[in-house]
């Protein structure tokens, strides 16, 4: 399911003041930023605003600062929604689905790289990417940030530990759909999870909300937070399962 929501509060033009680099991983263009060096990467699958949205970027580097090597894909190669077009047309060729025939390439690059744990986060379309990747148990750990097209059978087919992230006004995943997801996972002892539905935000809010609006932004900034604790927790448990 989508709707108006996923396109609300588009991105604005970057300030230029990011700490990452675009480099050419498997097939596609992907902001990169984080430590070289780290054994570690996490993956961010965007909206359908795209890998350049300042905010996502923002994001990156802020879970970058945590010691990650983290990777923005451009699986939009260069043609992302844009407003006041079709929302429905876009996404006739625009499948999250579809892309993973993209994400595993990246991460096959990435584990040639020296990578050896992935997480991965996927925001509002990104989500399905991200969900689709746990069910394969491509990644170590799953993040699902007001997801789009979810299903309760995705969620049941998860092999990772997975955190949903929801808004408490979301018509797209409303939180009687984001505790059915959290039942599922009740009922799966085997997965670690974490659900959390945050109050007075809407669906987007991580990574669209308004600058001036100090609810959204200080939610959003707690959720950038439980996204770094919760990839902390379960990347180091797997680490220490190596």
């Amino acid at each position: 399911m989508s709707g108006p929501e996923c396109c609300e509060n588009p991105p604005g033009i970057s300030s230029g003041d990011q700490s990452g680099e675009i480099k050419q991983i498997a097939s596609l263009n992907s902001y990169v930023t984080g430590n070289l060096n780290s054994k570690t990467a996490v993956l961010l699958v965007s909206d359908v605003y795209g890998y350049e949205a300042p905010k996502l970027r923002e994001i990156a580097d802020k879970v970058a600062s945590a010691g990650y090597y983290v990777v923005v894909p451009d699986f939009f190669f260069g043609k992302p929604f844009i407003p006041k077009t079709q929302l429905k047309e876009w996404l006739k060729t625009h499948e999250a689905k579809a892309a993973m025939d993209f994400a595993k390439p990246v991460i096959h690059a990435l584990k040639e790289k020296g990578i050896s744990k992935i997480g991965a986060a996927g925001f509002c379309w990104g989500a399905k990417v991200v969900v689709e990747l746990a069910k394969d148990a491509d990644i170590q750990v799953a993040t699902l940030l007001h997801p789009t097209f979810v299903t309760l059978d995705d969620i049941k087919g998860v092999k990772v530990p997975v955190a949903i992230l929801g808004a408490e006004f979301d018509n797209i995943s409303p939180p009687e759909v984001v505790n059915q997801f959290k039942a599922a996972l009740q009922a799966k002892p085997e997965v670690d999870h974490f659900v959390k539905i945050f109050p007075g935000v809407k669906h987007g809010w991580t990574v669209r909300y308004k600058d001036e609006d100090i609810t959204a932004v200080k939610s959003a900034q707690e959720a950038h937070h439980d996204l770094v604790a919760w990839l902390g927790k379960c990347l180091q448990t797997a680490h220490s399962a190596l």
